[in-house]
């Protein structure tokens, strides 16, 4: 098993990313902004490319349609470095796309799914992950079709000896399944939320009150906490904390899945906890320097 192979299972699409100090749009008015970009988007993408950026052996497993946007996709993470070959591309099928807008400091979303929710067991093949060390998802929510299906994969990939991981986002419909969520965490490593993400989840008031809340059994929980740095909790009871990066932020999009990258790179490595929120928080504040969430990690 190769330590530095890593399979990622998750939704491809674009973003189309709006950057300005006045971004907020009005309705009967035309605002000029300051950038524009079309950048590969999606957590688990975004994630995918920070690794491949990190030096480790990435293969992508997804969907896309057969049009402009989905050949940019793959074009792209071949670009950086990332295996398509397990990429599908289905004539029948529209390429998703998330219309970002960002004054730097935070963004809004609005998204196209398209081939988004499109992933399902059967386009998973067995051989993606032969001598993979770890699996990673991103989009828990987003990924509707995947949903009933993660524990499944996840249970596969424990019982052949490789780690895992996910990272949940923002339910757009608020509904939390929580129910499928606790038994996914069974079977996962390293839960990778934000902090507003996992305050909603399991209801607790704050960072101090989540431990309560955490479903068992479960692995480590590693909560993104923005300019707080972040914080992860131990199945174990344990809690550490690694400090922030002071930058001065130009696009946050793509921040969190950057870190899910350092942060699955440091383990993967055997660095201890701090040592992974140290270096996973660098990854995220470095990918806040340009506008677009992909391509910014890079050892050389």
């Amino acid at each position: 098993m190769n330590k530095s192979k890593v399979v990622v299972v998750g939704e491809l699409n674009v973003d189309l990313i709006f950057a300005g100090r006045d971004i907020r749009p009005e309705p009967n008015r035309e605002k000029l902004v300051d950038d524009f970009r079309l950048a590969l988007g999606s957590s688990s993408a975004i994630t995918a490319a920070g690794l491949a950026g990190l030096g480790l052996e990435v293969e992508f497993v997804s969907i896309v349609g057969d049009d402009e946007f989905g050949r940019f996709c793959l074009s792209e993470l071949a670009r950086m470095g990332v295996g398509v070959r397990h990429v599908t591309v289905d004539p029948g099928s529209r390429t998703g796309a998330t219309l970002s807008l960002t004054d730097g400091s935070d963004r809004s979303l609005l998204t196209y799914m398209g081939t988004i929710a499109s992933v399902v067991p059967e386009l998973i093949p067995d051989e993606a992950f032969e001598g993979a060390s770890h699996v990673h998802f991103g989009s828990f929510y987003l990924q509707e079709r995947m949903r009933p299906h993660w524990s499944g994969l996840f249970r596969k990939a424990k019982e052949a000896g490789r780690t895992t991981s996910f990272d949940v986002g923002w339910d757009p419909r608020e509904d939390w399944d929580r129910k499928r969520l606790k038994e996914l965490l069974a079977w996962t490593d390293w839960f990778l939320p934000s902090e507003e993400e996992v305050l909603t989840i399991f209801e607790a008031p704050d960072v101090a009150g989540l431990p309560a809340r955490l479903p068992e059994p479960r692995g480590e929980v590693v909560v993104k906490r923005g300019a707080s740095g972040a914080a992860a909790f131990g199945a174990d009871g344990s809690v550490a904390e690694g400090r922030p990066f002071s930058v001065e932020p130009v696009d946050t999009t793509g921040a969190g899945d950057s870190f899910n990258a350092g942060w699955i790179a440091a383990k993967l490595e055997g660095k201890d906890t701090v040592e992974a929120l140290t270096f996973a928080n660098a990854c995220g504040a470095l990918s806040t320097l340009s506008v677009g969430g992909a391509g910014t990690l890079d050892r050389e």
